[in-house]
């Protein structure tokens, strides 16, 4: 299997250039799927931290490079929207946020905020022992013996160290969202209006900000809070 993958052919969210050489690194397998964007990217494309492969190794084998609080080596691992990397030699701590365009980039945050991360809720079943199974949008799971309070759409933020869950925005009218897709890929505003669409088309959402509105599917809103955007500044 190719370790490469062409610049021209890759996920629009990837923060790559596609003109400038014809192949870039290719993803391992792990989280975010086809979307997840290889850490040597960010390291040595968004970050200028590394100008190589060999160098990004060298440095992941510091140990003080975390995704989700915990330290990585590999560095093709795949990194995804609302992911945690923190650099804890420089004390810096970054969330992967959609820019305008959908591009994923990285929001400084706080060192307080690195301890947890946001995932969407894109399924949810009954499994063996009658505890119910959440999955999130990036693939993990949860298991909770009640998860009444808990629907499709909603967004949880999870702590790093085990599953606690220390917020929940549910997906409803009034509810601040980011699109993570589409043509308004990166954009930010509050529900207006949730369509019900009959059969199996999927639900449309109208959005509302400051100097209008768009409208787009409940696929491609994640539901935040003011805290998710722009940073701590």
């Amino acid at each position: 299997m190719t370790k490469h993958q062409k610049r021209l052919s890759v996920p629009n969210s990837w923060p790559v250039e596609r003109k400038t050489n014809t192949f870039t690194v290719k993803a391992d397998s792990g989280p975010h799927g086809e979307a997840g964007v290889p850490l040597v990217i960010l390291l040595r494309d968004v970050l200028g931290y590394v100008d190589s492969k060999k160098e990004a190794r060298y440095a992941l084998n510091q140990d003080t490079v975390l995704v989700n609080g915990v330290a990585v080596s590999d560095e093709q691992r795949p990194i995804g929207m609302f992911d945690i990397v923190a650099f804890t030699e420089r004390d810096e701590y970054y969330r992967v946020f959609p820019d305008e365009g959908g591009r994923l980039s990285l929001t400084p945050i706080d060192e307080a905020d690195a301890g947890s991360k946001l995932g969407k809720i894109v399924g949810k079943r009954q499994v063996t022992g009658g505890e119910t199974q959440l999955t999130l949008h990036d693939g993990q799971t949860l298991q909770l013996e009640d998860a009444a309070d808990y629907g499709g759409n909603d967004s949880l933020v999870v702590s790093n160290e085990g599953t606690e869950i220390v917020a929940h925005f549910p997906y409803e009218e009034g509810a601040l969202v980011t699109a993570v897709a589409g043509s308004h890929a990166g954009e930010v505003g509050e529900i207006e209006d949730i369509d019900v669409t009959p059969g199996s088309g999927s639900n449309t959402v109208t959005v509302t900000q400051d100097d209008g509105q768009f409208e787009t599917i409940e696929e491609y809103v994640v539901v935040i809070d003011e805290n998710f955007v722009g940073g701590d500044d």
